[in-house]
């Protein structure tokens, strides 16, 4: 059973984001517990760095045994077979989980990226306001400014750059979601002060709710460019 696991995750990697199979790398798939939050564990033989994801929404994904995620519709969560098949251990947290917890349980797989998306990005900036130091973080279709249309936003719950590692932004032209606004984008990078870089993304479908997973904001259609971005940056 666990030789036919370890097949399926690959096979499920190539298949979604089929320009990776020259670099896909099997992984086995387990149910960890990080204080006392339940995450499942994608773990290559020998991992080249960690990355955690944390889901939008209300990050309540149903994590199961063996890995198994009952909710997969959010972008980080269907996508982490992927991350998986390049070589990193991938955590993917139930909520709501401790991140400087996730944060400290990863490190024995090399540096750690802090991966937020959406609601996702908010329990970042939390984690690190908190204590949480990853080596790199990611925020894709993010509250990153009060431009970006939420208060409640990575500026405002850490207050200064001090705390913020290499940081990536990955965010859709076209994300129509009232609290993600593209033109929060330039107001974080410039408060970040050089910490910060950006990469834009552009096509793909959106369908529905314009902040859910199946448009622009949810990157519907694009994720092997997302992916490209953000395992990119992990690895540097």
């Amino acid at each position: 059973m666990r030789i036919a696991r370890w097949a399926l995750c690959l096979v499920s990697a190539m298949v979604v984001l089929g320009g990776f199979a020259a670099r896909a790398a099997p992984f086995e798939q387990s149910t960890v517990s990080v204080g006392g939050v339940s995450a499942a564990l994608l773990k290559p033989a020998k991992p080249r760095g960690a990355i955690i994801l944390l889901a939008g929404g209300d990050g309540q994904i149903g994590v199961g045994p063996d890995g198994a995620i009952a909710r997969q519709g959010n972008e980080l969560v269907r996508t982490r077979a992927a991350y998986a098949a390049q070589g990193f251990a991938v955590l993917v947290p139930d909520c709501c989980v401790a991140v400087p917890a996730a944060v400290q349980y990863m490190r024995s797989f090399g540096r750690v990226t802090l991966v937020g998306t959406s609601r996702g990005t908010q329990r970042a900036a939390r984690g690190i306001a908190a204590g949480a130091r990853p080596d790199r973080l990611v925020l894709t279709s993010g509250f990153l400014s009060n431009e970006s249309g939420d208060r409640d936003n990575v500026m405002n719950m850490l207050g200064t750059p001090a705390a913020l590692p290499p940081t990536l932004v990955v965010h859709h032209r076209q994300d129509q979601c009232f609290k993600t606004s593209p033109a929060g984008v330039a107001p974080f990078i410039a408060w970040a002060g050089g910490k910060a870089r950006v990469t834009w993304l552009d096509g793909g479908t959106s369908v529905g709710n314009p902040c859910q997973a199946r448009s622009y904001h949810g990157f519907n259609g694009i994720d092997g460019q997302v992916v490209s971005a953000v395992a990119g940056f992990a690895a540097r």
